[in-house]
């Protein structure tokens, strides 16, 4: 087997951690000795075992001059644990081959330098794409401190996310809302706006499929949230943040924080909303590196206008509805050089429904 066949492998044990391991990576090691795996492991969770720990603990033989295959340069720096470079150094590894640089700046080659140091065969960049792409949430966070944002919707064929009297029930089908269950396991936060809440009084958790619940954010610049309302009742289920502005209602705000929801007072934009550069600044303090961002379609086209959008995941259902809500607003383009562009990632399908995921070119941040 090749370099690349053995990163694979070490890739899909790293995928075993999605939605368990943030805020660090999702990372997968492996151990071959004279052509044969004699170890491997994955991070699991946060603040448990990294991948190589885990897979020096499982080999069923020395390490001595075996070959560590990982999907991300070894760390070397104190955080929940040791650092894991100084255990390969310890353990006498022969070759490690790695498919990208931490970029989390007290690594970001350090680990590198260090095992050539002491006389190890590196190897970097084996599957890189690949390797990043397990982890773009963990990249735009290291790099900006901002959250990776992918915008999540269904839409009828003529692009439609309700009729002209708000009824969206249900546009998409059955297994789309599954995945969009475990898009809001794998994710942070899961994001609404208040008219969202208002119109559905949505639960916002996971429940169509095993994962965690995400941190639920609201967006309310004046503070309009019911008290009863599903997100402010059940915080057993899953934190809510409700961010608003200076305008929001004071002693709404003090009811709130009195429930023990935190409340965000953000910067107010141009149209005296929630700021949400800004807002993103103060979810990525919070540790929060990916949100999934629901609606409604205000909120998505604030997004997309504001240039705030890493990805899109969308279902496109095959009816027509003709006059409704659309998908998405007014974004002042007047010609079509000036549109978004969209790079297809994946188009698959879930259910009736056609499902597309795209990155926006430029990549943000």
């Amino acid at each position: 087997m090749t370099d690349e066949d053995y990163m694979k492998l070490a890739l899909k044990l790293a995928r075993k951690g999605l939605g368990k391991t943030s805020p660090n990576p999702m990372v997968g090691a492996i151990l071959v000795k004279d052509d044969r795996i004699i170890g491997q492991g994955y991070h699991q969770r946060y603040g448990g075992k990294h991948a190589e720990i885990n897979a020096f603990q499982n080999a069923s033989e020395s390490l001595s001059g075996v070959t560590l295959y990982v999907t991300l340069e070894p760390c070397c720096h104190y955080g929940k644990t040791p650092p894991c470079v100084d255990e390969v150094i310890k353990n006498k590894i022969g070759r490690v081959v790695i498919g990208g640089i931490d970029p989390n700046p007290r690594v970001d080659g350090r680990s590198v330098a260090m095992l050539k140091q002491h006389g190890i065969e590196t190897k970097v960049g084996v599957l890189e794409a690949e390797c990043r792409n397990l982890n773009e949430a963990h990249f735009k966070y290291m790099t900006t401190r901002l959250p990776l944002v992918t915008l999540k919707f269904a839409q009828t064929l003529d692009g439609r996310i309700a009729t002209a009297t708000g009824d969206s029930r249900w546009i998409s089908s059955d297994k789309f809302r599954r995945l969009a269950h475990r898009l809001r396991a794998t994710n942070d936060a899961v994001m609404v706006g208040i008219d969202t809440v208002l119109a559905d009084n949505p639960r916002l958790t996971v429940r169509l499929v095993k994962g965690r619940s995400p941190t639920r954010v609201i967006l309310d610049s004046k503070l309009r949230i019911p008290l009863d309302a599903e997100v402010v009742k059940h915080q057993d289920a899953a934190p809510t943040i409700i961010a608003t502005t200076p305008r929001g209602n004071k002693e709404k705000l003090t009811q709130l924080r009195q429930m023990g929801i935190e409340v965000l007072l953000t910067q107010e934009d141009r149209s005296g909303e929630v700021d949400l550069k800004n807002l993103l600044s103060l979810l990525g303090e919070r540790n929060i590196s990916s949100v999934l961002v629901e609606g409604g379609a205000g909120v998505i086209t604030s997004f997309l206008s504001q240039s705030l959008a890493d990805k899109l995941i969308f279902a496109v259902a095959p009816k027509i509805i003709g006059r409704g809500i659309e998908a998405v607003g007014e974004l002042n383009i007047r010609e079509v050089g000036q549109a978004i562009k969209l790079s297809f990632r994946k188009i698959y399908r879930a259910g009736e429904d056609l499902v597309i995921e795209a990155g926006v070119n430029p990549p943000l941040g």
